[in-house]
């Protein structure tokens, strides 16, 4: 039987060549589902589909009618909180703790792009004394979006929140590796009312349905999050018609902890933002840089607490669950194997649980240090619970090793000195900083996104809306 896991014009489909893929357990390394194997015929009916609902009636939805259709959602998705859990758990191999957080995340954005839909405010502008100029602000049209398996409920949830809170309508490309949870989500969302054809969802390979997303001539605007190379290659598909994007592409996010830091407050979160979902987040604190004057205390403290850490399958709800696949171990294994033939001290390693199944796809998170600044290590995006410790001597320093990297996602910086706090966030150039406290719990109302390679445009908050949308001047001469 055909997995019916393509959705358009509010049908839910097979694959139109009839192929399936197969979804396999991290923790167990077992396949327990399959999917359609969508292609460009399948992405072509999903782009048709969004621009009949866009062009037919969307489009004249006012906002505040938009907003009532998402908050029903929020409410839904509330409803089926342990269902989703479950799935997102078993689907990615994160702990179950860590898939209650991201369903409660998803609920919340929807519950704000409810509240924001209808505030998508134009501006009047000054002009000379005869006119009148209003700046107004529409959606695209038709948006594509290209999310990754690390986070597919949160992600999948903020994508289509803030596009339908806009007035857009979408189509949506979940990762091959883990999309289940979105494909429930969006039966959810049809069953609190979205109209059918608002949104449309094809499962498939990258390189053959995300690639005809990207590419095809009717998609308006084009959100990717995923590696910088395949961020590329979207970008370079999208620019053959001139086409927006919106780019989360990746980081190697620096924790600063200087000497007169609250190392107990500081070192739980440090850890956390290292072993949540096995290290597979844009935004992991995988660079932790100390002053050297505190650096045997502050690597003391974490050391302690690794060792505490235990790895198992998702459903043990642990703290930390496996890698997505065998793939993505065997990547994270060879930093490790080159950590080792370069010297790198391993300071301390998580333990496994008992009776770990054979098949999964764990890796202990690692720490490593000091590590050199010309190290891989400290460097290149691992996207495995793989923490490297480097110290350094003053605040200059610091900023300097915080920006010694292609990426420029996010940053923690831990010190009780304020104008401290304020010179080195200004300093690191990255899209967010946090002060005394990392990841802000989802930070929703937060806009969220990168300079250098990890990319540019925002998602969440407000300012996420900014670039689902299009500005529009008129120019009213009246006398």
């Amino acid at each position: 039987m055909n997995a019916l896991t393509i959705l358009s014009d509010g049908k839910w489909l097979p694959a139109s060549s009839g192929e399936t893929l197969e979804m396999i357990d991290p923790s167990d390394g077992r396949e327990f589902a399959r999917i359609a194997r969508g292609t460009a015929v399948d992405i072509a009916r999903a782009v048709n589909s969004a621009r009949r609902a866009f062009e037919g009636h969307w489009s004249k939805v006012p906002g505040v009618e938009r907003g009532r259709f998402l908050a029903k959602i929020a409410e839904s998705i509330r409803v089926h909180a342990e269902e989703l859990a479950s799935l997102e758990a078993r689907d990615t191999g994160k702990p179950l703790k860590q898939a209650r957080v991201d369903v409660t995340v998803a609920a919340r954005y929807f519950e704000f792009y409810a509240g924001a839909a209808d505030k998508i405010h134009g501006e009047a502008l000054p002009f000379l004394p005869e006119y009148q100029v209003i700046a107004i602000r529409e959606p695209y049209g038709v948006t594509g979006h290209i999310i990754p398996w690390n986070y597919p409920l949160q992600m999948g949830a903020r994508t289509m929140a803030a596009t339908l809170a806009a007035g857009n309508t979408l189509v949506l490309k979940p990762a091959e590796e883990a999309c289940l949870s979105i494909v429930r989500l969006a039966e959810i969302a049809l069953a609190a009312g979205l109209p059918p054809d608002v949104l449309n969802l094809v499962t498939g390979l990258g390189e053959e349905a995300g690639a005809a997303l990207a590419a095809h001539p009717d998609i308006d605007h084009v959100s990717f999050t995923g590696s910088p190379e395949v961020g590329t290659l979207v970008q370079q598909a999208a620019a053959k018609r001139n086409a927006g994007c919106t780019m989360e592409l990746g980081g190697k996010s620096p924790q600063i902890v200087f000497a007169d830091a609250d190392v107990d407050a500081a070192v739980p979160i440090i850890v956390n933002a290292i072993t949540q979902n096995a290290g597979q987040t844009c935004s992991a604190g995988s660079r932790l840089l100390i002053e050297r004057r505190a650096y045997d205390s502050v690597v003391g403290a974490v050391v302690e607490l690794f060792t505490k850490l235990r790895v198992g399958p998702a459903l043990a709800d642990l703290d930390c669950g496996p890698l997505i696949s065998a793939t993505q171990k065997k990547r994270v294994e060879g930093f490790l194997a080159k950590a080792a033939e370069d010297g790198i001290p391993a300071l301390a390693r998580a333990a496994f649980a008992n009776d770990l199944p054979a098949g999964g796809f764990y890796v202990a998170p690692t720490l490593y240090g000091p590590v050199p600044q010309s190290n891989r290590l400290a460097s290149e995006e691992v996207f495995g619970p793989v923490l490297s410790a480097i110290p350094f001597t003053d605040e200059a320093e610091a900023i300097r090793i915080g920006n010694a990297t292609a990426y420029g996602l996010t940053a923690g910086v831990w010190t009780e000195n304020g104008g401290r706090q304020l010179r080195v966030a200004k300093g690191l150039k990255c899209g967010q900083v946090f002060i005394n406290n990392y990841g802000a719990g989802g930070g929703v109302e937060l806009p969220f996104g990168g300079m250098k390679r990890s990319g540019y445009g925002r998602e969440k908050g407000m300012e996420a809306l900014q670039h689902l949308t299009t500005l529009k001047t008129i120019v009213v001469k009246h006398g």
